[in-house]
């Protein structure tokens, strides 16, 4: 199967749906950091299982939806879909029936993930399984980052066994170990708790058999106590009858009572409500009457409260008329005062005016002062510094050529001392026969080499060794080949026999599936010609679920009749099908046609008959048609039934090829590690004859070394000398001209008094210039003070003529207020007169009313006492006639008791005894008539024997059934331990063949992986060797993986002492060795180029194409390096033009360069 595409939708920063293309060769992903190159490596991962959401870069699995942007609100799912390319039908059988395979991981915020493949949900288990039979998912070799290949680094030996594992394709073999270890320990665990519980069994049934002793004790007690109980309980039954005879009659007694008070008292009732009804009208006039007195007396109080309110408002009016008055006199007293002011701004301003005319002048006569100042002191300055120049400079060159002077007779001395131990030095060289140094000393070359004996010996040994490692790599090339071709056989053979195991294990579950039916269906024992199925399924339908034995409720019988015949030229199913007896009549007056011969000859059949297709088309006799997918789970059973008889014997074959190649695998591989022993050998004493030929060489160069040293160094003497004779006579003569210089140069006393003269007349200067330069600045600043004065006084001359403007235009506001206030001031005095008339009228008024409501008041009170009087002749009748109901009540109290204790003595009869009175009597076991004995008599003995029941304590008297269900059960348990120890069996048997399988595959695939990396460390490295080493155990499944290696001129050293570059290099070398051991669909590389300078990139590039030509894998390769850019078949670009969104574009460059060449 093969990675197609990846589509992405709210996944991180890829909001909107994006669709990744993964085609054949070089897939580049480029985009700057932080775009989100890496969402699309941890898209790939998280839907082919990674449940990590540390690895995920995160802190939970939620984070993984998008958390919104400036301009994108958050997302609450989250989905990634990989699609597969199922062409080939490699994939587990339960998904083989598409070409292609669509695996799509959801998840919900808050809700967690869920997957599906091919819309069918399924566990994340399924998921992983399917990747890890595919050799690759979230953790495996093909997804490399440049993380990874520093964990590599920095991983220990058993660290590394993960990468054996993974080339071995044991992923699934160690889920299937750990789920078969789980089951044993679940089954040892389900062990130990059934031998307990069977041990508590057995001791609860001891306990159980005592119990059922004492139950029967206590059955014999309880019935005893039954019959005194229904002793007692009929004497009990006998006294409530008395007692509620006497209660009833004097019930009857107390109702003639009640009766007679109760028509007392509705007379007195009668008359009550006549007198009752007389009181409302009265009460109604007089209340009318008091309604008009009291609002009369409202109104007088409201005209009181006008004349206040009338009499507080003229107050409020006279003071308000006083305060406008005094407000006119404050604003004419302000517009005076603004007349004024406006009058003196205007004569300062005339004074500042004048005096700015005048300042003109003296501001240009300071400044003409000033200028004539500065020229002065401008000439003082010039005359000072360049005094003070001629005097640094003489002072300078008098030091620079003292010190020349100096300097040069003090390394004249020096070289003097020089040339002496020169001299001394050539005197002591000339007598050891140094040559001169005109002369030649030939360096070593391969003609004197020749020469020396140890030279000649040491390079025959080594050619004799290189002519042997030579031999020894050819065999082992050879062997390599021949055990790598086995290997692939074996590897081929093994997984076409997987695959066909796994299909026949799959197939034998489906029919299986049924089998444990009461009634097995005729299904099941018929067989069928290959292509017949579906016309046998259309044919038959659900009478194939029909059973074979009478017993079944639906079954087939076995009938002896004569049939029709079918249509000429047509064949009967049967000739197709094997079946049972009881279905041959039925598969007979079955016709197998062609489709297009069904409709003509569907008019010739007889009842009962039909016409089927191989297609599974059906006609009928009676005319019913059904087409040829109308229905097909018969025709899929009955196809799986026939698929599952040949893969039996593909198995078997597949057995036997994969036997004869297991054998034919270890036969190269013993082989292939003789070949490779003996290259060892070869190699080690290679190293040797090198080793011994460097020494001599070594050897014979340090000798002309020596003599070529003392040469050269007595050349160099010469040439010293020559040079330390010229310097000497060079630094002779610039110390005489030194000492020349300094008599020429002028006397510094006369400079520095010049000097002081100068420096005198510069002060007076500048304090002539200062002087001139206060005064100007003085004028300026007075005029500058000036001006400002004459705004302030513009701006205050304003200020104070709106101040008068608004006191004129205030006082003509109070005016008119003033003339509101005096007209409604008169309407107020004239208020009280007004109101004192008011008051006058509604006095008499009231004196009327008042009378009005006294009589009304009167009337009421004579109506209310004569009703007073007829309330206490109603409640005495009343009371009496309440007295009565009580006796009553009582007296039905005292029947009701009766009859409740009568029935109550009922009930405990039938909860105690299960029986009425009459049947009781059996019970207590008196005869009829028999006097029943004193009730305490038998209820004392009721008592005591229930005391001695008591004192046995708890019983139980379902213990000897229970003993029964009890023994059941621990035969039941016995049966389920001998099932469970012969599971445990099974499952250990199961877990060894698991490892013996897996150390099988880890050494196979060992081997593997160290000639792949012995390969391509090579070409890695231009050269050098490395090989891998297993340390730490000798079991190949709990060993470490150590990585060996020789760089090019550097000696065998494990990885960790590599310099970093090279370290990287071997990493991705150990990688690339376990892809190309079980090569995975796609493989993803995140950024793995970035530590590897330009020539190591090139050789990574050349790699990875002509991996993926040979072996088809698709590379997913995110770079940030031009040259890595330029070597992909097409580049994907991730940018962030929203700030936040991730969007996906593409360049495909071989596309690119055909048009290029083409135009």
């Amino acid at each position: 199967m093969l990675f197609t595409r990846l589509r992405l939708t709210g996944f991180k920063s890829f909001v909107d749906s994006t669709e990744l293309v993964v085609e054949p060769g070089l897939t580049g992903i480029v985009g700057p950091n932080g775009c989100g190159k890496s969402n699309l490596v941890e898209a790939l991962k998280w839907v082919m299982g990674e449940n990590s959401a540390k690895r995920m870069r995160g802190d939970g699995m939620d984070d993984v939806i998008f958390a919104g942007s400036t301009q994108r609100p958050a997302r609450n799912i989250a989905e990634v879909t990989l699609l597969l390319d199922n062409a080939d039908r490699s994939a587990p059988a339960q998904y083989n029936d598409r070409d292609e395979i669509e695996i799509v991981r959801r998840i919900e915020r808050e809700q967690g993930s869920a997957y599906s493949i091919n819309g069918n949900e399924v566990r994340q288990r399924d998921v992983l399984t399917l990747f890890a039979d595919m050799s690759t998912g979230a953790h495996s070799s093909a997804m490399v980052s440049q993380g990874q290949i520093s964990s590599l680094i920095n991983s220990k030996p058993v660290e590394r066994r993960s990468l054996l594992e993974e080339a071995a394709g044991i992923g699934g073999l160690h889920v299937r170990r750990h789920e078969a270890e789980l089951r044993l320990k679940a089954a040892e665990t389900n062990l130990e708790r059934l031998a307990d519980v069977m041990t508590g069994h057995d001791t609860n049934l001891r306990a159980l058999r005592r119990q059922a002793r004492q139950a029967s004790r206590y059955s014999r007690l309880s019935a005893q106590i039954r019959t005194h109980e229904a002793q007692l309980l009929l004497r009990l039954w006998a006294d409530a009858i008395t007692e509620l005879e006497a209660a009833q009659e004097s019930l009857r007694a107390a109702q003639r009572i009640v009766a007679e008070a109760t028509e007392r008292a509705a007379t007195a009732s009668a008359a009550q409500a006549q007198a009752a009804l007389a009181v409302p009208p009265l009460r109604q006039a007089e209340a009318e009457r008091a309604a008009v007195l009291q609002r009369l007396r409202l109104e007088r109080d409201a005209i009181d409260a006008e004349g206040k309110r009338a009499a507080t408002e003229a107050e409020r009016l006279r003071a308000r008329i006083a305060q406008t008055d005094s407000d006119a006199e404050r604003e004419e007293a302000m517009g005076t005062d603004a007349t004024q002011h406006i009058g003196a701004i205007e004569r300062e301003s005339s004074e500042l005016s004048a005096a700015k005319e005048q300042e003109h002048q003296a501001i240009e006569d300071a400044e003409g002062q000033r200028a004539e100042t500065r020229d002065r002191l401008t000439a003082a300055d010039r005359a000072a510094d360049a005094l003070s120049e001629n005097l640094t400079g003489a002072e300078t060159r008098r030091a620079s050529l003292t010190a020349a002077a100096e300097g040069a007779e003090t390394r004249l001395r020096d070289l003097v001392q020089r040339a002496g131990e020169v001299a001394d030095e050539r005197a002591r060289l000339t007598p050891q026969g140094v040559p001169s140094h005109d002369s030649d000393v030939a360096p070593p070359d391969q003609s004197a080499e020749d020469q020396v004996p140890e030279i000649s010996a040491a390079r025959a040994l080594l050619g004799e060794m290189t002519t042997a490692l030579a031999t020894a790599a050819t065999n082992r090339a050879q062997s390599a080949e021949t055990f790598a071709a086995k290997r692939d056989t074996l590897h081929e053979i093994e997984a076409r026999h997987r695959r066909l195991s796994v299909e026949q294990i799959a197939l034998n579950d489906v029919l299986r599936a049924n089998q444990d039916d009461l009634f097995r269906p005729i299904l099941d024992s018929v067989t069928v010609a290959p292509g017949f199925e579906a016309a046998l399924a259309a044919a038959l339908g659900d009478d194939l679920q029909a059973s074979g034995d009478l017993a079944a409720p639906a079954h087939w019988q076995l009938v002896q009749r004569d049939a029709p015949a079918l249509p000429a030229g047509v064949d009967p199913l049967s000739k197709y099908v094997t079946a049972p007896e009881a279905a041959v009549l039925r598969l007979s007056q079955i016709g197998v046609v062609a489709t297009e011969q069904g409709p003509a000859l569907r008019g010739q059949l007889a009842q009962g008959q039909r016409l089927v297709s191989r297609e599974g088309a059906l006609w009928r006799w009676d005319g019913l048609t059904s087409a040829p997918d109308a229905g097909t789970r018969a025709a899929v059973r009955l196809r799986q039934r026939n698929r599952l008889n040949e893969l039996t014997v593909e198995v078997a074959t597949a057995k036997e090829q994969l036997d004869e190649a297991r054998a034919a695998f270890e036969a190269a591989k013993l082989a292939a590690k003789a070949a490779e022993a003996a290259e060892t050998e070869a190699r080690v004493q290679l190293r040797g004859a090198e080793g011994a030929l460097s020494e001599a060489r070594e050897a014979y160069a340090a000798a002309v070394r020596e003599a070529v040293a003392r040469s050269e160094r007595a050349a160099a003497l010469t040439a010293q000398a020559q040079n330390l004779a010229n310097e000497i006579e060079s630094l002779g003569r610039r110390a005489r001209e030194a000492r020349e210089g300094l008599s020429t140069l002028p006397d510094a006393a006369a400079l520095r008094a010049e000097i002081v003269a100068a420096r005198q007349a510069l002060d007076d200067a500048r304090t002539a210039h200062s002087e001139a330069e206060r005064t100007a600045a003085r004028l300026k600043q007075e005029s500058e003070m000036r001006a400002r004065r004459l705004q302030t006084l513009l701006q205050e001359r304003n200020g104070w003529q709106a101040r008068a403007s608004a006191a004129e235009a205030q006082l003509e506001k109070l005016s008119h207020r003033r003339a509101a206030d005096e007209t409604e001031l008169k309407v107020l005095d004239a208020k009280p007169a007004e109101l004192a008339e008011r008051r006058t009228v509604l006095l008499e008024h009231t004196v009327v009313a008042d009378a009005e409501r006294n009589t009304a008041a009167d009337a009421l009170a004579t109506a209310e006492n004569r009703l007073a009087a007829c309330d206490r002749e109603e409640k005495l009748a009343s009371e009496a006639g309440a007295t009565a109901r009580e006796d009553r009540v009582r007296a039905e109290g005292r029947a009701e008791a009766g009859g409740e204790r009568k029935r109550g003595v009922l009930h405990r009869m039938h909860s105690q005894l299960q029986c009425g009175p009459e049947e009781a009597v059996a019970v207590a076991g008196i005869e009829p008539g028999a006097t029943l004995p004193p009730a305490d008599e038998v209820d004392a003995t009721v008592e005591r024997m229930k005391r001695e029941r008591e004192q046995m304590g708890p019983v139980n008297l379902r213990a000897e059934q229970e003993a029964t269900e009890l023994e059941t059960e621990l035969n039941r348990l016995t049966a389920e331990r001998d099932d469970l120890q012969g599971a445990i069996h099974r499952l250990r048997g199961g877990i060894g063949a698991l490892n013996r399988e897996g150390r099988e595959r880890m050494q196979a695939a060992f081997v593997a992986v160290d000639r792949h990396f012995r390969e391509l460390f090579g070409r890695l490295f231009g050269g050098g060797e490395a090989h891998l080493k297993l340390v730490d155990s000798d079991d190949v499944l709990e060993a470490g993986l150590e990585i060996m290696a020789s760089p090019p001129g550097k000696r065998l050293q494990t990885l960790t002492l590599l310099s970093g570059g090279e370290q990287a290099l071997t990493a991705v070398a150990l990688r690339f060795a376990v892809f190309l051991t079980n090569p995975a669909p796609v493989c993803v590389m995140d950024e793995v180029d970035a530590p590897l300078d330009d020539a190591n990139v090139g050789r990574f590039c050349d790699l990875v194409s002509e991996i993926s030509r040979t072996v088809g894998t698709r590379f997913l390769i995110i770079t940030h390096h031009p040259l890595s850019m330029a070597r992909m078949d097409r580049l994907f670009g991730v940018t962030m033009f929203e700030r936040g969104v991730s969007q996906l574009v593409s360049v495909d460059l071989q596309n690119a360069e055909h048009m290029r060449e083409a135009g």
